[in-house]
């Protein structure tokens, strides 16, 4: 008896937790490589970035899929020489029939996605979407929630710091005598959300890839606390486990070991 499902299947079960039709313009979820369109999935690897060394990792675990975050492919290519990391990690997918699917602002928008689950983590209260969706008030990105107690500025930012497993936030200067109950966040590169996080009545924001004129415009009116963008988003692997898991509770899905934040502190 076959209970292996079809690598079309485990797509199916995550586009309609996350349909592709929520990701922005610009992005490009879905196959990105697929080795065969009738191929059964012996099980998966999930990464925030999909690399030479994850689909090794992919190998040598028994594993014929990669979820990621983050497209493989955001552009055009014009040829497949392997003088490129993305080209090397396509090449090397196709010749060892690894499959990848990636599923990027799909999930950031979708209700219960990666701003939702990095609210949940925090353990944020009352958790509504920062910037709803036109078509769909449930969908959108970001999220805002309540604290279940006050915090002072250095305590919201060491508790962030546990939280998502980084050894430094880059902060605002916060104001004298400052406590935080009400705070917003979007996974990823959010900055542009800030003005509606301070309109939404947080007094704390926490994103990626806050620019230094973000912190000057805006830091007077908010604590700012930029986290490492993959470390932002790294909860997407627990997210694919959940949804893959609660159609095909005995398909294996595996955080890949490979897949680290790129940036490190010296």
């Amino acid at each position: 008896m076959i209970t292996e499902p079809l690598l079309t299947d485990v797509a199916q079960a995550i586009e309609a937790y996350a349909p592709p039709r929520l990701q922005e313009s610009y992005d490009n979820t879905g196959w990105q490589v697929l080795c065969d369109p009738a191929g059964r999935c012996s099980g998966i690897v999930s990464c925030v970035d999909p690399t030479p060394a994850v689909v090794a990792e992919a190998v040598a675990k028994g594993c014929n899929l990669i979820v990621s975050h983050h497209p493989l492919m955001f552009h055009g290519q014009k040829s497949f020489t392997g003088s490129t990391l993305v080209q090397r990690t396509v090449m090397d997918a196709m010749r060892a029939g690894v499959s990848v699917y990636s599923c990027h602002t799909a999930i950031d928008s979708a209700p219960g996605g990666i701003s939702a689950e990095m609210a949940t983590m925090l353990g944020l209260t009352g958790v509504s979407v920062l910037s709803p969706a036109a078509a769909d008030p449930a969908a959108g990105l970001g999220a805002a929630g309540t604290l279940p107690a006050p915090l002072t500025p250095g305590e919201l930012a060491e508790k962030v710091k546990g939280t998502f497993g980084v050894p430094v936030a880059r902060c605002s200067r916060p104001a004298p005598g400052l406590e935080i109950s009400r705070v917003a966040l979007c996974g990823g590169s959010g900055a542009e959300f800030i003005p509606t996080a301070i309109a939404a009545g947080a007094q704390a924001y926490i994103t990626s890839d806050v620019k230094h004129h973000d912190f000057v415009d805006f830091g007077p009116d908010i604590f700012i606390i930029d986290i490492p963008h993959w470390s932002a988003e790294a909860c997407a692997r627990t997210l694919f486990a959940r949804i893959v898991s609660s159609s095909f509770p005995a398909l294996p899905v595996i955080a890949a070991e490979a897949d680290r934040c790129p940036v490190i502190h010296l």
